[in-house]
């Protein structure tokens, strides 16, 4: 969860590259992507017909048309004009998120709640287990629209709690990249159950100013001279560096990762207690990973591109890199929950997601490698040179799925942070 002037390390592994685009549905060879022309809006015939937030029932509406506009290259005032047209009248009423941090900003929901006359109520979720928690305990009632990332995604379409997207109410959804659409884990039964947003890597983030030479391994986070200056994900992915640093990744199956036997999840956790002592402080949100790092309480930690951003931002000298082990990522959607209400608004927000021009801006807010290739257009050099395929990405990385032995994960996972 990569920053716009992040430059992945991508070292070819043989066999990663195959196995990799197999994992994520790919074929070997990823065809280039083409320029998107059409800048698409959402023609609402329902818009001002549910004020009240009320379900929209019934099967697939007629298609509806992408709404065109004169680009002008500047993201805010395109993103403007847009929504005069998405929202000519005030749809009203409520959406309830539930998103990683910086997926609801208030450089791009703002502007969306002011023209539609929406109010978004957001919630941060810690983890990919946390939002699923949420969802089964009756979160799929009350809460709208979820970003889930590669690993839930699956957990939550197989167990009944998103609804399949009508594509026809988003014409712009063909516009985002082909290889991100064309993930499995958003599809089910020949149907669509997300709309592409956003992905990247979980890298090495360091100080630059202090942590040198540059580090090239996950093995610098049990260095000595860093006893107390680490900070790590307070989650199960911590255990997935730790098998990556240990060689447990195959490249020639990407599922291993998150399916280690026994006996490899006992080399897992002695490696983790040991890097125990060396870490500062669990991080459970981004802001908890900036503040260290902004207060010099750590030099070192395993986070997302968002930090690394947040922190360049603020002047910091922040730095990350994907180390020669490799590391992990994420493929993050927007999704429908079966119990979402104000169904024009949901809709609303998911084709303005879809437009180049937001996200541009979610790519100034996080760093992300965005979906829609158009979006580079609106782009400096360096910020378009961080945008990279999915397919060509996904043959360097291991993107997050949710493994039959999450449960032992879990229970591995608590033991190290309860050791003393």
């Amino acid at each position: 969860m990569a920053a716009s002037s992040f430059t992945p390390i991508l070292t070819p592994r043989g066999a990663t590259s195959r196995a990799r685009r197999a994992a994520l549905g790919h074929p070997a060879r990823a065809g280039a992507v083409a320029g998107v022309v059409i800048v698409g809006a959402l023609g609402l015939s329902g818009c001002g017909g549910s004020g009240a937030g009320g379900r929209v029932s019934g099967g697939p509406r007629t298609p509806v048309a992408a709404i065109t506009i004169t680009r002008t290259g500047d993201a805010r005032a395109d993103a403007t004009s847009y929504l005069r047209q998405l929202c000519p009248k005030p749809i009203g009423g409520t959406l309830n998120f539930m998103v990683w941090e910086g997926y609801t900003d208030t450089l791009f929901a703002a502007p969306f709640e002011r023209a539609c006359g929406v109010k978004i109520n957001a919630t941060y979720m810690g983890s990919s287990d946390d939002l699923v928690a949420k969802l089964r305990a009756g979160g799929a009632q009350t809460i709208d629209l979820i970003s889930p990332s590669s690993d839930a995604i699956t957990e939550i379409i197989q167990a009944g709690l998103a609804a399949p997207l009508d594509t026809a109410r988003i014409p712009s959804f063909g516009t985002l990249m082909p290889g991100f659409r064309a993930l499995p884990v958003a599809r089910r039964g020949g149907r669509v159950y997300g709309e592409p947003w956003a992905y990247g890597p979980n890298p090495l983030i360091f100080d630059s100013a202090t942590v040198l030479p540059r580090p090239t391994s996950w093995a610098v986070l049990w260095d000595p001279r860093y006893r107390g200056k680490v900070s790590v994900q307070d989650d199960i992915a911590t255990l997935y560096m730790v098998a990556q640093y240990l060689g447990l990744d195959d490249p020639r199956d990407p599922s291993k990762l998150y399916n280690l036997s026994d006996a490899d999840l006992a080399r897992v956790k002695t490696k983790a207690l040991e890097l125990r002592p060396q870490v500062r402080k669990y991080w459970q949100t981004a802001g908890d990973l900036t503040q260290l790092f902004e207060s010099k309480e750590v030099e070192l930690g395993e986070g997302w591109p968002l930090m690394t951003h947040q922190l360049r931002l603020a002047s910091y000298p922040a730095a990350e890199v994907i180390p020669r082990e490799g590391t992990t990522a994420w493929a993050d959607h927007w999704v429908l929950t079966t119990g979402a209400q104000n169904l024009d608004a949901a809709y609303a927000w998911l084709e303005y997601a879809a437009q180049p021009f937001t996200q541009k801006l979610l790519a100034d807010v996080t760093g992300y490698i965005v979906a829609d290739p158009a979006a580079r257009s609106y782009m400096t050099p360096a910020q378009a040179a961080g945008q990279h395929d999915i397919a060509e990405y996904g043959a360097h990385v291991n993107f997050w799925q949710w493994g039959n032995r999450r449960d032992k994960y879990q229970e591995i996972w608590n033991a190290v942070k309860a050791a003393r």
